[in-house]
C-alpha cells in the first residue's frame, strides 16, 4: 500500500511538473515575421530576420517582457506576395501570434495587411510605401521611411543644386510604382519638371534602352531611379555604360552595402536618402542617435559577420517598438499593445526619432533622413543633409 502511495505521490508529482513546463511555454508571448529572407528580395529580409533573431535572443536572456519570453515564430516568403498571405493566414490560425513584426517588401506588406486587419493583430511592417500606412489603419504600422519622403529629400537636395528638371526611370514593382507616384505628385510643389519617364521590370536584365532615350532627350539635368533589388544597380551600371553624366539618385530602397558591391565602380558619386544608421561612425558625437546606430551596428556586425543595412535597422526598430509598447501596457493583450504602440514618442531607433499619433503610424519626418553619397564605394554624407 505504501508502495502505491509514493508511486501515486511520484506521478501526480510529474504530472504537475508536465502541466507546469506546458503552461510555462504557453505563457510565453508568439510574435511572427514573415521576411524575404531568400529569393530576390534577400536583401531586405535577410538582415532583418538576422537582427530579430538576434535581439529575441538578447530580450530573453534579461527575462523577457513583463516577465515572458519571446518566441519568435518565422516564415520565409522568398519575395512572394501569395506565400506572404498564406504564412501570415497561419501565423493568425495556428500559431496564435499576439503581434507582428515583417513584411520585408511593399507587396508582401500590401498583401498581409487584410489578414492581421482582420484578426485585430498589431503589425508593424518594414516596408516602404506610403500606401501602407496612409489612409491610417487601425492595427498597421510601418518603421522605414516614406517613398514620399523619398522624393521630397531627393527634390530637396536638387533644388540646391539648382536643378529643376529630371527624368525618371522606375521599377514597376509594387515600391517602385508607388515611389514614382509619390515622385510625380510632388513634384510640382517642389519645382521640379518630369521631361522623361522610362520604366522596367523586375526581371530585366539590361536597362540600356530606356536609359539610350533619357540621355537623348533635350533638357534633362538629373535622373531618378525609384525601385529596390537588383534592378537599380543594373540600372547605375548601364549608365555609365553609355556614358550618361548627369546626377543620377537611387532610392532608400538601395541603402546597403550590397548595392554598391552590385552596381561596383559605376555606383560612384550616385546618390540617395538614407537613415543615420549607414553613418553611424561618422555621425557629430552629440547626435541623438549616435550610440543608438553604433551600438547596433556594432552587434550586428559582431554576431553576422557582416555590413549593417538600413533594413536590418527597420527590423530592429519594429521589434523594439513592440517590446516598450508591450511594457508600457504591462501586457500582451493585443488591443492594449496597439494602443501602446499609436502612444510612441520620442522612441530614438536607427531611422530616426518616432512621434506616432492616431494620424500618423510611422512617426518620423524628413529630418530622419540624410542625403548620401557614394565615394570610394562607401558611404559619405552630403553637407547640411
Amino acid at each position: 500500500m505504501k508502495v502505491l502511495q509514493r508511486f501515486t505521490v511520484a506521478a501526480a508529482a510529474s504530472l504537475l511538473a508536465i502541466l507546469s513546463a506546458s503552461q510555462q511555454a504557453s505563457a510565453q508571448i508568439k510574435i511572427g515575421a514573415v521576411l524575404s529572407a531568400t529569393g530576390p528580395a534577400s536583401f531586405l529580409g535577410d538582415p532583418e530576420k538576422k537582427t530579430l533573431e538576434i535581439y529575441v535572443e538578447e530580450i530573453n536572456a534579461k527575462g523577457g517582457v513583463n516577465g515572458q519570453k519571446l518566441q519568435l515564430v518565422v516564415y520565409d516568403d522568398g519575395g512572394s506576395a501569395d506565400n506572404a498571405r498564406t504564412f501570415a493566414t497561419r501565423l493568425v490560425e495556428e500559431d496564435k501570434i499576439v503581434a507582428m513584426v515583417g513584411g520585408s517588401t511593399t507587396g508582401s506588406t500590401l498583401a498581409m495587411i487584410p489578414v492581421f486587419e482582420d484578426a485585430q493583430i498589431p503589425f508593424i511592417s518594414l516596408a516602404g510605401a506610403i500606401q501602407i500606412v496612409e489612409p491610417v489603419r487601425k492595427w498597421v504600422f510601418k518603421t522605414p521611411h516614406t517613398d514620399k519622403m523619398a522624393c521630397e529629400k531627393i527634390f530637396a537636395d536638387l533644388k540646391s543644386r539648382k536643378l529643376t528638371t529630371i527624368a525618371l526611370i522606375s521599377g514597376t514593382d509594387a515600391f517602385g510604382k508607388s515611389m514614382r507616384d509619390q515622385c510625380v505628385a510632388v513634384a510640382p510643389k517642389a519645382g521640379i519638371t518630369i521631361a522623361i519617364e522610362e520604366s522596367y521590370g523586375p526581371r530585366d536584365s539590361d536597362m540600356t534602352p530606356q536609359l539610350t532615350n533619357i540621355r537623348n532627350k533635350v533638357g534633362a539635368q538629373a535622373v531618378v531611379n525609384p525601385g529596390f533589388g537588383q534592378g537599380p544597380a543594373i540600372v547605375t551600371r548601364n549608365y555609365r555604360q553609355l556614358g550618361i553624366t548627369l546626377p543620377l539618385y537611387q532610392s532608400h530602397g538601395v541603402a546597403s552595402k550590397q548595392f554598391i558591391d552590385l552596381a561596383g565602380p559605376a555606383a560612384e558619386g550616385v546618390r540617395l536618402p538614407a537613415a543615420a544608421l549607414l553613418i553611424a561612425n561618422i555621425l557629430p558625437a552629440n547626435d541623438p542617435q549616435k550610440s543608438v546606430v553604433v551600438n547596433y551596428s556594432q552587434k550586428y556586425q559582431q554576431k553576422t559577420g557582416q555590413a549593417v543595412s538600413t533594413f536590418g535597422g527597420h527590423a530592429y526598430d519594429g521589434l523594439m517598438i513592440l517590446v516598450e509598447a508591450m511594457q508600457r501596457a504591462k501586457s500582451a493583450d493585443k488591443s492594449k499593445v496597439r494602443d501602446e504602440i499609436e502612444k510612441t514618442k520620442g522612441y530614438i531607433g536607427t531611422g530616426g526619432i518616432v512621434n506616432m499619433s492616431p494620424t500618423d503610424h510611422m512617426g518620423l519626418d524628413l529630418s530622419a533622413f540624410h542625403i548620401l553619397e557614394i565615394k570610394d564605394g562607401n558611404w559619405a554624407l552630403v553637407p547640411g543633409t
